[in-house]
């Protein structure tokens, strides 16, 4: 029982404050929608099973299994994750797709509520900087663009704090929304 009321703590924590960023950032639908399939049974009951406090239950789970099943859901559900902009070219294999402005802005968001989450009163604000860039995967397989946009915004996080982050954020799809991006 534990794990289950663990694990609901933590979800609806993250959510809230990722609710809190997004809203910041002017991402209103997203900040109310972000990460609702963490409620799924596939993915709340690996979670509550899997749940310590200290490190991601998909990382449990893939340690005993070979592979998270929560995981493979979450991330073919959520378009805040670089995973899920992923996609197949002929004669290439798997490519990187660049993800709009939105997801990434809310994928931002995640990051640092991740971090604040996990790190309690021990959180900096470099630190989802220093994740993402300790990271051997996300930066090689994420769109070029993507990564940059992130690492940018991370950075200003790490260097000039949350709020003028969450600031830029906001002014960069203003301004991004002019040039016509779709929804």
């Amino acid at each position: 029982m534990n794990g289950f009321f663990g694990h609901l703590k933590t979800v609806v924590k993250h959510r809230r404050l990722v609710r809190k960023f997004c809203f910041k950032c002017g991402l209103y639908r997203q900040g109310l929608t972000h990460d609702l399939s963490k409620y799924s049974p596939t993915e709340f009951l690996a979670g509550a099973r899997y749940f310590t406090g200290k490190c991601s239950p998909n990382d449990l789970e893939r340690a005993e299994k070979g592979y998270s099943a929560a995981w493979l859901h979450h991330k073919g559900r959520n378009r805040h994750h670089w995973e899920y902009w992923r996609d197949y070219k002929k004669g290439v294999g798997v490519i990187p797709v660049e993800m709009p402005l939105r997801y990434t802005a809310e994928m931002c968001c995640d990051r640092i509520a991740a971090c604040r989450v996990y790190h309690g009163k021990n959180y900096r604000q470099g630190d989802a900087l220093e994740y993402f860039q300790q990271s051997r995967l996300a930066p090689a397989m994420m769109h070029v663009n993507t990564a940059e946009k992130l690492r940018q915004w991370l950075t200003l996080v790490r260097d000039e704090g949350e709020e003028a982050a969450f600031r830029e954020i906001k002014r960069e799809l203003k301004a991004n929304k002019h040039k016509g991006e779709q929804k």
